[in-house]
């Protein structure tokens, strides 16, 4: 029975056991468990987003232009109106309209007849004149000799000098007028007065039209050609004041679309005063225009350099950011880290901010992703241009 009561309590007891254990190994897999989810989260909440991939370029001093642009219009260097300087029918129009003209082609022709009839009329005047000359001047001669011998008064032969000097003023007069018939006959047939593009015809073959005041066509000189453009006071300040020939370097035309004119230009007038209305000096450039590409009263754009920025640095406008104390930009340090640097910049050149102030050679500033930036966050520079270290390269497509 003692036996048989040991071997029973033995059993319970190692029941006891193992029910005892079992509870434990739970708890140690709990506490396991709660470490490794707390340490997980620690890390989580102490970790470090990786640093932002942007782009930068290091700066170097360069030279730019001192140039500004301004709307400009273009004009014929020469534009005349064609008027007939004397009235009549219109007989016939001697040129095509639309083309060339050289300087002394005929382009009308006015009925002739009424002024060859004027001519013809003052060259008969013209002689009577002549006759009438010589018969005083025989009459003075005769007289002197009269009056040498005293067979005649001395107011006599006065009044024969006065008579030859009349006879004489009216030959002058006639001639005048012989003159003045020649040309008005030589002006029914209307000529170019220079070379140049011709306009439309204003009337129809058959036409009355009025000395000096019928407009009978226009001609445009296309080379050179003029282009007249203005600058505001503040545009004037930055180019360095008050322009002229001596102050401006070069003249460069930029075409409607977008392409710069082969031909260089040179300026040919400056107002000397400013436009009381509209606050601008006017300015006029000349320029070949041989293959005719530029027309009058096109519009276009004058480019003006009057000198040159040296020491100053070229930053892509993207990278310019403004705030309140100004325009700032994004410059990288030694630790790899943005710094805010407050710039002065200038004008723009192409894509490009001039940077007067505020940066040095060799600083590299940030060009990408500045929206995203704060001051002194930690960033992956890569040069501008260039795909991140470690981005994925562009694989090719595989053909099905």
């Amino acid at each position: 029975m003692a036996m048989f009561r040991n071997h029973n309590q033995k059993q319970s007891g190692n029941r006891e056991v193992s029910v005892i254990k079992k509870p434990v190994s739970i708890l140690m897999l709990g506490l396991v468990a709660f470490t490794l989810f707390a340490c997980g989260k620690k890390d989580q909440a102490g970790g470090q987003m990786p640093p932002m991939p942007v782009s930068v370029i290091e700066i170097q001093p360069a030279s730019v232009p001192v140039s500004a642009e301004a709307v400009a219009q273009t004009e014929g260097a020469k534009e005349v109106e064609i008027r007939p300087r004397v009235g009549g029918i219109l007989l016939k129009r001697l040129y095509e309209e639309g083309e060339s003209v050289k300087a002394g082609q005929a382009m009308f022709q006015i009925d002739p007849v009424p002024y060859q009839i004027a001519l013809a009329q003052a060259r008969a005047v013209l002689a009577q004149q002549k006759a009438k000359v010589e018969q005083t001047e025989r009459e003075e001669a005769r007289l002197k000799n009269l009056l040498a011998t005293q067979s005649i008064s001395q107011r006599e032969y006065d009044n024969s000098l006065s008579d030859n000097d009349v006879a004489k003023a009216s030959l002058l007069q006639s001639e005048a007028s012989v003159r003045e018939a020649e040309l008005n006959l030589s002006y029914t047939t209307v000529t170019a007065p220079v070379s140049g593009i011709s306009g439309r015809f204003q009337f129809s073959e058959g036409a009355l039209v009025s000395a000096n005041t019928s407009l009978l066509t226009t001609l445009v000189q296309l080379s050179p050609i003029w282009v007249r453009f203005s600058f505001s006071d503040s545009e004037l300040a930055k180019l360095g004041g008050h322009l002229s020939d001596k102050t401006v370097k070069e003249v460069e035309l930029i075409m409607p679309d977008g392409s710069q004119y082969m031909q260089k230009g040179k300026l040919n007038f400056a107002a000397s005063q400013i436009d009381p209305a509209l606050g601008t000096q006017q300015l006029r450039a000349t320029f070949e225009n041989s293959d005719k590409r530029l027309l009058p009263g096109q519009f276009v754009r004058a480019r003006i350099t009057t000198g040159s920025h040296d020491g100053v640095f070229l930053v892509p406008q993207a990278a310019v950011s403004s705030a309140a104390q100004g325009k700032f930009v994004y410059v990288l340090n030694e630790k790899n880290e943005a710094t805010v640097r407050t710039i002065v910049p200038g004008d723009w050149v192409g894509t490009d901010w001039i940077i007067l102030d505020g940066l040095k050679a060799g600083d590299k500033v940030i060009v990408d992703n500045i929206i995203k930036l704060r001051p002194g966050a930690p960033v992956s520079p890569h040069p501008f241009g260039e795909a991140p270290a470690g981005a994925p390269s562009a694989q090719p497509a595989k053909q099905s």
